[in-house]
């Protein structure tokens, strides 16, 4: 259940923040937020992470099909004490579905986060990469636990 909810608020949070960017800016239009660190910048992006496989849309759509049902799949066979497994699980999934639901309407992926020294993203990355950290985690003392 706890499961579903995560995915359900990541993809909820992550689809109105893209609709408020779209709605209120024009495509490449910048807001300073805190100047020079964080900006709000109307982007979008064809590729991957860092723009990597631009206009790759078909395979993007596959990768992230397959990824959603491995987890989905796989999920059933957690025991229910690995709590963070499971939400980490959670943000992964909802922030897949997020980006999913953009290249799938858009051909691409909204993003908005700028800090300047990074590459803009948006909250779909942000959930994926911490639900990955959490994983990393989880699984690396599930590991040491294991190990004793």
């Amino acid at each position: 259940m706890r499961f579903a909810v995560i995915v359900m608020l990541t993809l909820f949070l992550d689809q109105v923040s893209k609709y408020i960017i779209t709605v209120n800016m024009y495509h490449g239009q910048s807001l300073a937020v805190f100047p020079p660190v964080f900006f709000i910048s109307y982007v979008l992006n064809p590729g991957a992470a860092f723009g990597m496989l631009a206009n790759q849309t078909s395979f993007f759509i596959v990768v992230s099909v397959l990824v959603i049902t491995g987890v989905l799949v796989g999920y059933r066979y957690l025991p229910r004490e690995r709590v963070w497994t499971r939400a980490a699980l959670g943000l992964v999934v909802g922030g897949a579905l997020g980006n999913l639901i953009d290249r799938v309407r858009l051909g691409q992926v909204v993003d908005f986060l700028d800090f300047r020294v990074w590459p803009v993203f948006n909250l779909a990355d942000t959930a994926i990469v911490i639900g990955a950290f959490i994983l990393i985690i989880d699984v690396w003392r599930a590991d040491r636990n294991d190990g004793r």
